[in-house]
């Protein structure tokens, strides 16, 4: 009884008030799939917990970040609960992402029954004799299958937002205030969930599958509707992210319009972006004003002058951290999922993410992005010249440094 009634108090703490989110109530219906959009974590948390309590048969979740704070407790309170009952419960978390998060969290909830899993660990790292090849790259995908029935996928990690915004010690976790998350429930589930089982697999020396072609080869549908979820790791050549986003950018007419919390274009995607605009794309990328890792935020800046001068428009979000990683193309195709804009998630880390191409979803993305931009501030050629020349040497070294951060 305790227990439930502390779960039900940490619970209670997560309700919405952005107004964009209230907005966003109603679910869309896209290529025989129901798909919930969230921008925010309070409600995520809460509709989370709300389907793993309803969980008959398994709870696999992931997650960069699955923090000892609010939101991680009871999350693992609802984990746990599962596992005594049954369920199969799976957690797999990223070492790196969880490193500030007490081992004890992890070990009640081992205790209880569920499954978990630390990805590419430090001990791992030494008895492997890679150091560097192993913690380097990260799992940072976010995703949650519940049964045979829902599937969550996005940037949102299991972090409070409120004590992620008061901790300053918090320096790599997003309060998640301002991102996209979506939750599936459609045939579709079933391949989310393979995906996540081949991966599990994998990572305990057990047989799996080969992933389909169709995950492998980035393949952009031209049909009316469409939704395709692509698997982005340095093992599968084929599946890397820029391929990706390179073609979404090289079949643009009209419009791009990126919100990215890490915003570092290189190579062929800074090119083809220059490409896009210079042909009469109208193109916008909305990055946070104030981010959680400094070099970051430097090194996108170092790319400003460039990218304005090639017509691009650039807005700076105001007041909260922008975590957010979604692009939209013509109104009718849109990528969501945990990929970032930067050489870690375009040739690093895995990473998992979906296009779809339905004018509605696109227009509710869209309409997350115009409030967002709203709250911007846009930056133009004169900001940058009025940089004082210490402030350019530095974005110019985080920039050395961008395959790295």
């Amino acid at each position: 009884m305790k227990t439930a009634t502390r779960n039900a108090e940490l619970i209670a703490r997560f309700v919405g008030h952005d107004p964009i989110q209230k907005a966003l109530a109603r679910p869309l219906l896209v290529a025989g799939h129901e798909l919930k959009v969230f921008v925010e974590s309070a409600p995520l948390i809460a509709a989370m917990i709300a389907d793993i309590q309803t969980a008959t048969t398994r709870v696999w979740l992931e997650s960069y970040v699955f923090a000892g704070d609010g939101a991680g407790l009871a999350v693992a309170e609802a984990l746990k609960e599962r596992a005594r009952a049954g369920v199969d419960v799976r957690v797999l978390y990223d070492a790196v992402g969880s490193l500030s998060t007490p081992s004890a969290l992890f070990d009640q909830m081992q205790a209880a029954g569920v499954q978990v899993h630390a990805f590419h660990t430090l001990w791992e790292a030494f008895w492997q004799l890679a150091i560097l090849r192993i913690l380097n790259r990260r799992n940072h995908r976010k995703l949650l299958v519940i049964d045979d029935r829902a599937a969550y996928f996005g940037g949102m990690n299991i972090v409070d937002p409120q004590e992620a915004a008061e901790g300053a010690k918090h320096l790599f976790q997003s309060t998640g205030c301002r991102d996209v998350h979506v939750r599936l429930v459609g045939p579709r589930q079933a391949e989310l969930a393979a995906n996540m089982d081949r991966l599990w697999r994998r990572l305990h020396k057990q047989p799996a599958d080969r992933e389909p072609r169709t995950w492998r080869r980035p393949q952009i549908s031209t049909g009316e509707e469409h939704l395709h979820f692509f698997d982005s790791s340095p093992g599968f050549k084929h599946s890397r992210a820029a391929r990706v986003f390179t073609q979404l950018i090289r079949r643009a007419k009209r419009s791009i319009t990126l919100s990215m919390a890490y915003f570092i274009p290189v190579g062929r995607i800074l090119r083809e972006l220059g490409r896009a605009s210079r042909r009469g794309v109208l193109v916008q990328a909305i990055v946070p004003g104030q981010s959680d890792v400094n070099l970051v935020q430097r090194a996108c800046r170092h790319c400003y002058a460039r990218l304005l001068r090639h017509g691009i428009q650039i807005y700076e979000r105001q007041d909260k951290m922008l975590h957010g990683k979604v692009m939209i193309v013509d109104k009718q195709w849109t990528l969501v999922g945990s990929c970032n804009l930067d050489p870690r998630s375009l040739w690093i880390n895995r990473e998992f993410f979906a296009v779809i191409r339905s004018k509605a979803m696109a227009a509710v993305i869209g309409q997350v992005c115009a409030y967002e931009k709203r709250l911007s501030r846009r930056v133009t050629l004169a900001d940058c010249r009025r940089q004082p020349w210490w402030q350019r040497l530095l974005d110019w070294a985080a920039w050395s440094f961008r395959w790295w951060l």
